[in-house]
This record gives C-alpha cells, structure tokens and sequence, in this order.
C-alpha cells in the first residue's frame, strides 16, 4: 500500500508539474504596482488577495491567475527583493554567494497581477477587507494568507548589533542580513569553541542549525585547524532531529567526528564582549551554563507574523489558524493559508509549501464551485540535510514523523547526489524550470528548497 501511494503521489505532482509553476517562483515579466499617490481613503477590490511575496504567496499568486485570471488576483508585499532563503545554508559556509540568492521581486509577480508595494497593517476578516501601510484598503471575497514568521534576535539579551557581529564573531544563515557573517566568523576562527544554537520556539527549517555545524567542521578539517577546534551544538529540543531514521544517522555523524551535543539547552544571553555564551537548562529552569566561543552561529527565536498574530484569523499562539488537510481557515471559509505563518504541524520549511500548493489550489477550486473540499495535506516536508561540502542526507516525512521517501534507496545514507541536487539542480529549477514549464520537479524535488 505505501508503494502505490508513494506512485500515486509523484504522478499526481508529476501532472501537477506540468500545469503549474507550483514550487517557485514564476519569474515573468515586471507588473504593476500600487501607485504611491493613493489616498488614505483609497480602495480596491480583488476576488482573491494574497498577502505575503515569499515561496508561498508566489506560488498561490501564480496558480491564482491561472485560474481566475490575473485581473482578479492582488498581493500584497514589501519587500523590493525576493530571496531563495534554502541556499543561505551554502552560503554561511562560503560554498554560494549571497548575490546568486535574490532577485527583484517585480521579476517574479506573475505578469499582471496587481502589486501592492506595502506593508500589511491590519486584517479584518469580518468585513473582508485588508489595510495596508500605505493607506489602501483592499476588500476581497477570498484571503491567502502567506505572510511567513518573524525573527526575533531582539530576544536574545545582549546580542550586539547586527554591524558589530563580525567584531564579535557570530553569524546566523537566517537572514540575509546575516549570513555572510557567519562565514567571516568561519574564516576567521583560530582555536577554541564553535558553538551552534537551536531555539526554544518553533523555526523554519529546522535542521538548518545543525547544517552549519557540519559544514564548520568539514572546513576546519580541510584548513588544518579541526584539532584546535570543539564542535558544539546546544539545542533546545529532546532530540538531534525529529524523525528517528535520520536522528540515529546523525548521531552516528556526530559521534565519528567528535561534536558535542548538548540537548534541552536555549540561548538566552550573549556577553560579547566576552566572546561568551549563556544557555539555560530547560529541563532546569533558571539553571545556566556559559559558553566560550570563538564563533556562535545563532538561530534566532522564531515567532507568529505580528499582523497575523493580532488578528480574529489567529489562534491562541497567534499562528494561522487553518484545517491541517485542507489549508482552509477554520472560522472564515473564505480565508485560507500556507507555509510559516500557519499553526500546520509539521516542519516549516519550502518543501512543504510546495506539498501544500497543491492541496490549496484544489481546496480552493472547489470552494469556488460551493463544493466540499476533498484533497488531503499529509503534513509532507522535507529537509536536505548538509553534512559536508558534498553529501546531503534527504530526510522526507509526514505529519506522524514517518518517513515519505521518494527515492528506492535508503534516504538516512550520506549520498553526494543529494547534495548536488540542493546545491546545483534546486536553484536553477527555482528560478528558470518552473517557469518554462521545461522540466518537472516532483516531490524529491521539493526536498530540494529546504
């Protein structure tokens, strides 16, 4: 039974490879924007509005006009670039450039969907309106909701400014901001700790923390400095990974190479100054431990959208609140969601919004036609997990934390074309594939944007 469900799955992706652009971003030609001269009382109607201009809000916005038209489809976003956020694990170790991760985000609105250039400022799902920062207010008959989590280094006390982090030798593959600090703390470590953090919150990507940590170890052994060196990695959570056929893998990694790992311990502090770290046992509250580091990676608690959060859509942690099968919300039928800024659970990663673009669109088309929803979100996602410059292990699962593997090979092995695939194939696919409609990425391809 698993094997036909497995050939069932990848034909239905296959297929819906070939109508849509369904993973990534479609970069089309430049469209339209909101004009900065609207009024505060300016307002516009669309029939679906999506908020958000990440992987998720890309993807929905696309699917959207294929469907209804581009006319009838807005979204809403900032942000001047669009960032391909998987390739920043590379990037923090020096194996990518962080320029080859962006691109103008007017290259990948779908032609001639409207472009709101703002902020989201309040949602109102009672009237069905949206305000933006710019002053516009949008009513819409359907809501997408796509707006991703929020970052919060502010939280870690005494963490210096982000211009000061080179100085200090701390980095974090979780912001563009960032990431290149993290390989000058990698090409400038001499001796002593490298010490990597997982949060006590939930994080997008979860196993990027931990990538790092091999990356940093497999370049120290090639520039003669792994001797002088200890690999530590402090985690908030019980465990090295989630799933335990990739867990028991890595705790074989860790162990043939020497790295400390620390469970059930959260950043809480940064004395800089020091080069020192604070961690408390979580299992024993108010019981900490101090760090010296010659580089910290840090990854920042993580936590609701602040617009989705303050809303009626949100629940009681401030996530969007939606059906975990169907993506629709559960209170406003109109409204619907994908990706991190929903209470999903199951792995906050790219591949999952690609699994969930799929579920979405087919619960949409059939809310369209006042009909029941019918497709299922199995809570797939996926994690490419970097272990070196050149093996990737390709943790596939579901919302039961069962593996969902596509390959007929096992996954939990080290294999060098994996890491091509993240590394090379991924990427290009992303920006160019999916576009032309010139290759389909089916669900191994989905592992590869984590």
């Amino acid at each position: 039974m698993a094997t036909v469900r497995v050939v069932h799955r990848q034909r239905a992706l296959w297929r819906q490879c070939h109508r849509t652009a369904a993973i990534g971003i479609c970069h089309l030609h430049t469209t339209t924007s909101s004009s900065s001269s609207h009024a505060s009382s300016s307002k516009e109607h669309y029939k679906v509005l999506v908020l958000g201009g990440g992987s998720g809000g890309i993807t929905m916005s696309a699917r959207m006009k294929r469907r209804l038209g581009a006319e009838n489809v807005a979204i809403v976003e900032p942000s001047e670039m669009h960032y391909y956020q998987p390739i920043w694990t590379l990037v923090g170790a020096g194996a990518k450039g962080v320029a080859s991760s962006g691109r103008p985000t007017a290259s990948v609105v779908p032609s001639g969907v409207k472009w709101v250039r703002s902020k989201v400022q309040e949602i109102n799902p009672d009237t069905n309106t949206v305000r933006t920062g710019n002053g516009m207010e949008i009513s819409y008959q359907y809501l997408i909701v796509a707006l991703g989590l929020q970052l919060h280094y502010e939280k870690i006390k005494g963490l210096p400014e982000i211009e000061d982090w080179v100085k200090f030798k701390i980095g974090s593959n979780y912001s563009v901001l960032t990431v290149e600090k993290t390989w000058s703390a990698l090409q400038n470590f001499k001796e002593g700790n490298a010490v990597f953090s997982f949060p006590n919150t939930p994080v997008k990507c979860a196993g990027a923390p931990q990538k790092i940590m091999y990356l940093t170890d497999a370049y120290l052994r090639k520039t003669g400095k792994r001797a002088k060196a200890n690999i530590v990695y402090n985690t908030s959570l019980p465990v090295l990974f989630g799933v335990k056929k990739y867990a028991d893998a890595l705790w074989e990694i860790v162990k043939s190479r020497d790295m400390q790992v620390n469970l059930r311990q959260n950043l809480i502090e940064v004395r800089a100054d020091k080069q020192e770290a604070v961690f408390e046992n979580l299992d024993n509250p108010g019981e900490t431990k101090v760090f010296e580091y010659e580089m910290l990676h840090v990854t920042p608690p993580m936590g609701p959208n602040p617009e989705v959060k303050g809303s009626l859509l949100a629940d009681e942690a401030g996530w969007l609140d939606v059906n975990k099968e169907t993506l629709q919300h559960n209170k406003y039928p109109n409204v619907f969601g994908i990706g991190d800024c929903t209470n999903l659970p199951t792995s906050k990663t790219a591949a999952a919004v690609a699994a969930q673009s799929s579920i979405l669109d087919r619960t949409i088309s059939k809310v369209l036609k006042n009909e029941k929803p019918d497709s299922k979100y199995d809570g797939y996602t996926s994690c490419p997990l970097v272990t070196n410059y050149n093996t990737v292990i390709l943790a596939e699962f579901d919302y039961s934390g069962q593996p969902l593997e596509t390959f007929p090979i096992d996954q939990s092995k080290e294999r060098w074309t994996m890491y091509h695939m993240k590394a090379d194939v991924m990427p290009h696919l992303y920006w160019h594939g999916l576009l032309k409609h010139q290759v389909c990425v089916c669900v191994w391809g989905g592992a590869g944007f984590t």
